[in-house]
């Protein structure tokens, strides 16, 4: 997982709410085994309409959506085909809690605004798409135009962020005591390997 500090891109405004997992990638991308290549179903059916909003900004990295983004199956492709697109955060009022467990996870930070600076936000990046988005991980911060929110996220999932440590890379940090607990177990015992 890529390590998370400060990202500075443009964002794209996705003015829609309770936007399931099955909108964000539909159940037909699921028969992949690997975590790439879900870019290209990110909000499949929506991108079929000439005018979706990520047909005219595509190298967008940050999104803004309406409240209750990520709702619906709990699926780690949500996140991946959103991280495939090229997005590194997701600006919302509210996030379904499974959603935010798996983008933080991922390495994908769900930045949680009131609804009123998210709209603002919006509004910001609408009349310029090419403003700049900074989402500031060391001081919890957002800042575009004249728009400077702060933003809520415990201390160790901003840590483990911040050192691009997911679950695996937590694990592997132990690996010598690993090794050792292993060495030491008796030989009848299920070995690892």
């Amino acid at each position: 997982m890529d390590a998370f500090t400060t990202h500075t891109g443009t964002a794209v405004a996705l003015r829609r709410s309770d936007v399931d997992t099955d909108q964000i990638i539909p159940s037909d991308w699921l028969k992949r085994v690997e975590r790439t290549g879900f870019g290209a179903g990110l909000f499949s059916q929506w991108r079929e309409d000439p005018g979706f909003v990520l047909h005219r900004h595509p190298e967008a990295t940050v999104l803004l959506a309406g409240e209750n983004f990520g709702t619906g199956s709990s699926r780690e492709h949500a996140v991946w085909a959103l991280q495939d697109h090229g997005f590194r955060a997701v600006v919302s009022s509210r996030f379904a809690d499974i959603f935010r467990g798996n983008a933080l996870k991922g390495g994908l930070l769900p930045v949680q605004l009131p609804a009123d600076v998210v709209e603002r936000l919006m509004t910001l990046v609408e009349a310029d798409p090419a403003t700049p988005v900074t989402v500031d991980l060391d001081a919890r911060e957002l800042r575009a135009g004249d728009v400077v929110a702060a933003f809520e996220l415990d201390d160790f999932t901003r840590w483990r962020l911040m050192e691009g440590l997911d679950d695996i890379g937590l694990t592997l940090r132990h690996d010598e005591e690993i090794a050792a607990f292993e060495d030491r177990r008796p030989a009848f015992l299920p070995q690892t390997s």
